[in-house]
């Protein structure tokens, strides 16, 4: 497994370069996830010859914005479920601030419509956590160099797709509020709209996904990574 290998407790924050180093900022909002991947990255130590130089940590998808904006390293771990902001988000804002870094996702979620979505979004390589390392490192290269790199498994469960609706961020936003348990009311002051129109997103939703009531909504979110279940618990 990609993370669980290497799960070695570490100091987050930011850290000086070597000098000619691979710069990276690792975001995950758990802690040994982040140290994995540093661990991960120690073990293997080089890439295209180059040494690699952990400069910076993030907790959470604010905080992944700024360390990339101040730090601009080469390349940023992106993990795509994070609280304040999330994985597309991130990778915009990242865009915006530090065109030059290259980012690469990685994810738990296995929902095909979700990964879909960063393949879409131009996100520079999307790999899933429980993926072989070897893949991982081996992969960096090619993204450095400028390629749009795309795990094997992430791929098969792209093209295995069937042609269904994939969900917009809305109504990722509203699925993620109902699901939490708020009410119609709460969703929409919570994002700015009216009550009317959570109803009509949440109608989209239903028939979308094919589900006929809120268990059947709330399994199907869960089952198909649509949410981080950890934060349902």
């Amino acid at each position: 497994m990609l993370i669980c290998q290497f799960a070695a407790l570490r100091s987050p924050g930011e850290a000086m370069a070597e000098e000619g180093a691979l710069t990276v900022v690792i975001a995950d909002d758990h802690e040994v996830v982040r140290a994995g991947v540093r661990a991960m990255l120690e073990r293997f130590g080089e890439v295209s010859g180059r040494s690699v130089s952990v400069i910076g940590e993030a907790g959470n998808g604010l905080e992944a914005i700024r360390q990339t904006k101040a730090l601009k390293p080469e390349l940023l771990i992106l993990d795509v479920a994070m609280p304040y902001a999330r994985g597309i988000e991130v990778f915009s804002e990242v865009r915006r601030w530090a065109p030059d870094t290259r980012i690469a996702a990685m994810t738990g979620m296995t929902s095909a419509g979700l990964l879909k979505r960063l393949i879409d979004a131009g996100i520079d390589g999307v790999f899933l956590k429980g993926g072989p390392v070897e893949e991982f490192v081996d992969a960096l290269p090619r993204l450095l160099g400028g390629e749009q790199v795309v795990a094997a498994q992430v791929a098969e469960s792209v093209d295995g797709a069937s042609d269904q609706e994939s969900l917009t961020r809305r109504e990722l936003q509203v699925l993620s509020l109902i699901v939490a348990g708020q009410s119609n009311q709460e969703v929409a002051d919570a994002l700015n709209i009216s009550a009317n129109t959570v109803n009509n997103h949440r109608a989209s939703i239903m028939r979308k996904l094919n589900v006929h009531s809120m268990a059947e909504l709330m399994a199907y979110a869960l089952r198909e990574g649509l949410l981080d279940a950890s934060r349902q618990l």
